[in-house]
C-alpha cells in the first residue's frame, strides 16, 4: 500500500511538469524529496500504511518550516500542493 500511495502521488506530481508554473515546479520537487526520505524510513521501520506516509510527510514539512528552510509564502505553496495532492490520490 505504501509504494502505490507513493507512486500515485509522484505520477500526479510529474504529470503537472509540462503545464506548472515556476512555484509549482518547486513544490513539487520539494515534495518529492520528503515523500522518498519518508518513504524510506517507513520501510525500514517495516510500515506501510498511506496513513503512516501521510503523518511522517506532514511531520517532515513542518521541522523544515521549524528549521526555517521555507519562507512563509514557500510555506503557503508547498502545504497547500501536499493538501490537494493528498485529496487527488485518496
Amino acid at each position: 500500500m505504501l509504494a502505490d500511495f507513493e507512486t500515485r502521488i509522484l505520477t500526479k506530481i510529474d504529470d503537472m511538469v509540462e503545464h506548472a508554473s515556476d512555484d509549482e515546479l518547486f513544490a513539487g520537487g520539494y515534495l518529492r524529496g520528503h515523500l522518498t526520505l519518508a518513504v524510506a524510513e517507513l520501510e525500514e521501520e517495516n510500515q506501510t500504511s498511506a496513513d503512516a506516509l501521510y503523518q511522517r510527510v506532514e511531520q517532515s514539512i513542518q521541522t523544515a518550516i521549524k528549521a526555517g528552510e521555507l519562507t512563509p509564502p514557500d510555506q503557503i505553496l508547498v502545504l497547500g500542493m501536499w493538501g490537494q495532492l493528498l485529496n487527488e490520490v485518496r
